[in-house]
């Protein structure tokens, strides 16, 4: 179904409105240049303020093979269009750290509105559900009508607001372990929610794995993981027994983590923040984030 947005200037915007999956993908394969939509809470922004004017619009409102999420092995498949409201009120025990970002994003409706596919086909660095999603080592489930394919999260970013989608793919889903350990999540912003982070921080510690996973948002061109605090830290764990022992986690080893988190960052001065001061609330973040995770492994 097609209809024809009135817009300034001589041409106007093509409206798509598919209702299944696989009419979706045809009209992405025939158009390439639309631009899809869900919640709208970035999209919309951008066309209201003349950011962007593309040719078509893909509606992906009707689509219900893109809703609601299903365990697949260790892994809960979220669909493209899961709310973050529905992250919050649903998957708060099996993917706390997610659960935590989504409490951070906007305002009530913006959560009943916005969606982790959305978030994840704008690759901007400052996404909320980006760091948590990393942190956890999600993979994105990609689709046209050639197929479909699977990309590790780290992968999926390609650059400012830019990913690995092919011009006839789409997201369809992101596939993410369920959490096995504690989750944290945290940003820096000039007030607790509706704001863009300065800065943001996930950590994941996975016991029986025997993995620490880190994600940083808003301060690299990309979401960005922090691989040499993690391994400093698995390290520590290791060498320490602390995984079995559940032991206190020394100052100086919180410290050096922290301060590996911010090296891995690669900040630029905007209008938000500087750089130096990125550098310095990811050390804060990261120092509580894991203080709080770790104090969470010890009572259980």
């Amino acid at each position: 179904m097609s209809q024809m947005l009135p817009r300034p200037g001589p041409e106007p915007i093509d409206f798509l409105q598919p209702r299944s999956w696989r009419e979706a993908l045809e009209a992405k394969a025939a158009t390439p240049e639309a631009l899809p939509i869900a919640g709208g809470t970035d999209v919309m922004v951008d066309l209201n303020f003349d950011r962007t004017r593309p040719p078509a619009i893909l509606d992906l409102g009707r689509v219900r093979e893109l809703e609601g999420f299903d365990r697949d092995g260790g892994y809960l498949r979220l669909g493209a269009r899961i709310t973050y409201t529905q992250v919050i009120e649903r998957l708060g025990e099996v993917l706390p750290g997610l659960a935590i970002a989504s409490r951070t994003v906007g305002s009530p409706q913006i959560r009943n509105r916005g969606t982790i596919g959305g978030n994840l086909g704008s690759a901007s660095p400052a996404g909320d559900a980006h760091p948590p999603l990393l942190a956890a080592s999600a993979e994105v489930e990609v689709a046209s009508v050639r197929g479909s394919r699977r990309l590790p999260i780290a992968e999926f970013f390609a650059g400012p607001k830019r990913s690995a989608l092919e011009p006839d793919e789409l997201v369809a889903a992101v596939h993410v372990p369920a959490a096995g350990g504690p989750q944290q999540f945290a940003k820096v912003g000039p007030r607790n929610a509706m704001v863009i982070a300065v800065c943001s921080l996930a950590l994941s510690l996975e016991p029986e794995r025997r993995r620490v996973g880190t994600g940083i948002g808003s301060a690299g061109p990309t979401p960005l993981v922090a691989a040499g605090a993690e391994r400093f830290l698995e390290g520590v764990l290791e060498s320490e027994g602390l995984w079995e022992s559940r032991g206190i986690l020394g100052e100086p080893a919180m410290d050096r983590f922290a301060q590996l988190v911010a090296t891995a960052a690669r900040p630029i001065d905007d209008v938000r923040g500087s750089a130096a001061y990125r550098r310095h609330a990811l050390r804060v973040l990261a120092r509580r984030a894991l203080g709080w995770a770790w104090d969470r492994y010890r009572r259980g």
